[in-house]
């Protein structure tokens, strides 16, 4: 090897050597910065507080808003059907017509129940006129039968003289008293009848003249009931009838709804019951008809319903007038005070967890303790607090998941 050959290796190495120096020094350095700067993140994050927004527990009303929804339902709807089996010979109302209480609707053939009656009538008559012949006979026959015992017994005194003066015979004077024994026994046997009330033959000719005019009473009310009548006042809401149509019993021919009163019919959650109560003056919208009615809670049920498990309010509306109808969509909002001046905290402040309820308390100093209370009944935003807190502390209401007993917060605003 020459020496210019030995001076370019020397020369190598001298540049790799430096070079090694010089990205080793270039780490070092940045290894000194990086850890700085780690420092410096460590200390500003071990500084670094959660910020928290923060309520003064106060004392006030508990608010509930409570959606009714409901339908509206007229005063009445009843039925008219028929109660016997019958051609119809007449039908006097049209559909949408108003009638009043008493009013004939529908009338159908009576002619076989008026021939019937007049039927029946002739034989109430007839056994009238034999009751009546029965108990003058029966009157008749005692008063013949006082007359015979008292010609009898006259008759026997008589015989019994002559008897004792020696005119007659022993013979003479049995067969005599033999006929005042029979007319004795004759006359009491129809007494007996008489004292009890009435003979026996009288009292069964009046039952059969009875059951007569039953007969007669009975077919009348069934003609009567071939006449159909309007129960209520109202309007024809349903007609499926006309002339000459052959119906059956209890075949549905007419509806009567009766408007002249319109109420709401709800349902309503057992939670919500509280709030509710009869009397409550309330606001009833009917979207359809674009208008708000005043009403009053007039009913509500003092079960629930085994299915649905709810329970039944009805709403009175106040004047609804003639263009509210039944079967229409109305809500109500009732904003019900459900406690007066009592403590209550938002439903957010409030954590339940492992079977515990508490709540996030701040101290003058921003100091939190977790703090568990017993709850009350629940209004829309807020819950009631019965014990665990006092009026006028302050509670956490934000960034709950980032808190614990112990720790220091900043606060951000106070409400």
């Amino acid at each position: 090897m020459n020496y210019r050959s030995l001076k370019s290796i020397n020369k190598y190495k001298l540049l790799l050597i430096s070079g090694f120096v010089l990205f080793f020094c270039l780490g070092i350095v940045i290894f000194n910065q990086v850890k700085q700067k780690s420092a410096v993140g460590a200390g500003n994050a071990k500084n670094k507080q959660t910020t928290v927004d923060v309520l003064t527990v106060k004392r006030g009303n508990l608010i509930k808003n409570i959606s009714l929804t409901g339908q509206t339902v007229p005063k009445s709807q009843v039925d008219i059907a028929a109660k016997y089996l019958g051609k119809v010979v007449a039908v006097k109302v049209d559909l949408g017509q108003s009638v009043s209480e008493g009013q004939i609707l529908i009338v159908q053939d009576t002619k076989d129940i008026d021939n019937s009656i007049q039927q029946n009538q002739a034989a109430y008559q007839q056994a009238a006129a034999d009751a009546v012949t029965t108990e003058v006979s029966v009157n008749a026959n005692y008063s013949k039968a006082q007359a015979d015992y008292q010609r009898a017994l006259d008759s026997y005194q008589r015989y019994k003289m002559l008897y004792a003066a020696g005119g007659i015979s022993k013979e003479q004077l049995d067969t005599n008293s033999q006929q005042l024994t029979a007319a004795k026994t004759a006359l009491d046997i129809l007494a007996n009848q008489m004292n009890s009330g009435t003979a026996a033959s009288v009292t069964s000719a009046q039952a059969a003249a009875a059951k007569a005019q039953y007969s007669v009473n009975a077919m009348q009310t069934q003609r009567d009931d071939l006449i159909l009548r309007a129960p209520c006042s109202g309007v024809i809401g349903y007609r499926q009838v006309e002339v000459g149509s052959m119906v059956t019993a209890g075949q549905k021919l007419l509806s009567i709804v009766d408007n002249s009163e319109i109420y709401v019919d709800c349902q309503v959650a057992p939670e919500d019951l509280p709030a509710l109560k009869a009397g409550m003056n309330v606001e009833v919208q009917l979207d359809a008809l674009g208008k708000t009615l005043p009403g009053k809670v007039i009913y509500i049920s003092p079960a629930s319903d085994s299915q649905t498990q709810t329970f039944s309010l009805r709403i009175a509306l106040d004047n609804p007038g003639p263009e509210v109808k039944g079967g229409i969509f109305a809500q109500a909002n009732i904003a019900s005070v459900l406690r007066k001046n009592t403590l209550a905290v938002p439903k957010e402040a409030v954590l339940e967890k492992s079977g515990e309820t508490y709540v996030y308390v701040i101290d003058s100093q921003n100091k939190v303790e977790k703090r568990v209370v017993q709850v009350g009944v629940s209004g829309d935003q807020n819950v009631e607090i019965l014990s665990g807190l006092t009026e006028g502390e302050q509670i956490a209401v934000s960034n709950l998941s980032r808190l614990a007993s112990g720790m220091v917060i900043n606060r951000g605003g106070n409400q």
